[in-house]
C-alpha cells in the first residue's frame, strides 16, 4: 500500500476510519465504476490507487458517506466531512464540466492563489529590504544589493537540484531537473507528436541526444503522455482561473483523443512561434502554449493514465506509485548531481529484484 503523492510526493497522510484502507485524509470513490482516489491535501490532486481488492473500501466508504449528516451534494456529486477529519467526495455520473469543476477547479485554484500569495509576500520583504532596511538599520545600505543575490541563488540552486522522475524509453527512471522545464518542447513529427525533455544523460542509454549543447530524450504516444502527466503540473504552477478550467475541459471535449489533443497543441505552439518572429532555440516550446491548453493536456495526460490503468495494466500505476515514493525518499538538500543516477539505478535494481 502506497502513501505517497504521484505528482509532489508528498506524504498522503493517514486515517483511522477505513480499515481497508487507511491512507489519505480525503478520499473520493465511484462505486458503480470501482475507482478510488486519494486526494493529496498538499497539491490537491487525485491519486487513483492501483488496488485490485478495493470495492471493501468503497463499501466502508459509502456507508460512512451515507451516515453522516455533515455533507454538501449537487445531482452526481457531494462531499462529507466526518468527525475523524476524514473528507470523502462520493462521485456519481457528472458531466465531464461538473466533474472537472470538483477535481481540477480545487488543485488549480489553489496553485494560483499559492503562487500569487508567495509572489506578493516576496515583493514585500523585497521591498522591505530595499526601502526600510537601511532606514531601521536592519541592513546596511552596501548590504541590499548581496542579499538579493543571495536570495535569487539560492532560488536557482534549487531549481537546479530539484529532480522530477520520468520514465525513460527502456523502462527505466530518468531525472529531469526542475530548471530545465521550461526548455521542454512539443513539436510535430512525421506520423506522431514528440516531447522533448532535457535530462541527465544516463551512462550507457542509447536514446539520448545533444539539443543546445544538453542531452535530451524524445518522447512519443503512450510514455510521451505519462510524461506529460508528470512535467505539466510544474509548467502549471501558476494554476488558472475558473474561466482557464472551462476553456481547458472544452479542448477535451472537442479532442477525438489524447493524441489528437496533443497534436493540436504541438500545431499551436508551432504557428504561434511562426507568428512571433521567435529564434530556433524558443521555437516549439511548452511553456508558449496558452494557460487553458497546457491545463488541457495535464487533464487529458493524468485522464489517459488512469483509463489504461483501468482497462488492466495496473502495472503503470504501480510502477508510478513506486518510482515517487523513490524519490520521495531522496531529500532535496542532500541532492549530489553526480550521486543521483547511482541511487536511482540501485533503487530500479532493488524494484527489479523484488518483482515477480
Amino acid at each position: 500500500m502506497y502513501a505517497t503523492c504521484l505528482f509532489c510526493n508528498g506524504d498522503l497522510g493517514r486515517n483511522e476510519v477505513i480499515e481497508s484502507f487507511p491512507v489519505g485524509r480525503r478520499l473520493a470513490f465511484d462505486a458503480a465504476r470501482g475507482r478510488l482516489w486519494v486526494v493529496c491535501r498538499r497539491c490537491e490532486r487525485w491519486n487513483l490507487t492501483p488496488l485490485e481488492e478495493r470495492w471493501e473500501a468503497i463499501e466502508t466508504c459509502e456507508r460512512e458517506f451515507r451516515a453522516t449528516k455533515l455533507r454538501v451534494s449537487t445531482d452526481q456529486i457531494g462531499l462529507a466531512r466526518l468527525k475523524e477529519g476524514l473528507e470523502l467526495v462520493r462521485i456519481g455520473a457528472p458531466q465531464r464540466p461538473e466533474m472537472a469543476a470538483w477535481r481540477y477547479g480545487d488543485q488549480f485554484g489553489r496553485r494560483r492563489r499559492r503562487y500569487y500569495a508567495i509572489a506578493a509576500g516576496g515583493i514585500a520583504v523585497a521591498g522591505v529590504i530595499v526601502v526600510a532596511g537601511p532606514g531601521l538599520g536592519l541592513v546596511s545600505a552596501g548590504a541590499v544589493q548581496p542579499l538579493m543575490q543571495l536570495a535569487n541563488a539560492g532560488r536557482a540552486a534549487y531549481r537546479s537540484r530539484k529532480i522530477i522522475g520520468l520514465q525513460a524509453p527502456d523502462g527505466t527512471m530518468l531525472p529531469a531537473r526542475l530548471d530545465d522545464l521550461d526548455r521542454v518542447r512539443l513539436s510535430v513529427g512525421e506520423n506522431d507528436f514528440v516531447l522533448r525533455v532535457p535530462v541527465r544523460r544516463p551512462k550507457g542509454a542509447a536514446w539520448w541526444r545533444y539539443d543546445n549543447q544538453r542531452a535530451t530524450v524524445d518522447l512519443t504516444g503512450d510514455p510521451a503522455i505519462r510524461a506529460a502527466g508528470v512535467l505539466l503540473p510544474h509548467l502549471n504552477r501558476q494554476g488558472g482561473s475558473a474561466r482557464d478550467v472551462q476553456r481547458a475541459v472544452e479542448y477535451l471535449e472537442e479532442a477525438a483523443s489524447p493524441d489528437k489533443l496533443f497534436q493540436s497543441a504541438a500545431v499551436a505552439i508551432r504557428k504561434a512561434g511562426n507568428d512571433r518572429l521567435f529564434t530556433s532555440r524558443q521555437r516549439d516550446l511548452l511553456k508558449h502554449l496558452p494557460t487553458a491548453g497546457r491545463l488541457a493536456l495535464e487533464m487529458a495526460s493524468h485522464e489517459e493514465t488512469e483509463r489504461r490503468a483501468l482497462e488492466g495494466e495496473l502495472h503503470i500505476l504501480e510502477a508510478a506509485w513506486r518510482d515517487a515514493e523513490e524519490i520521495a525518499g531522496i531529500a532535496d538538500d542532500m541532492f549530489v548531481p553526480e550521486s543521483v543516477e547511482a541511487e536511482l539505478a540501485r533503487l530500479k535494481r532493488q524494484r527489479d529484484e523484488n518483482r515477480p
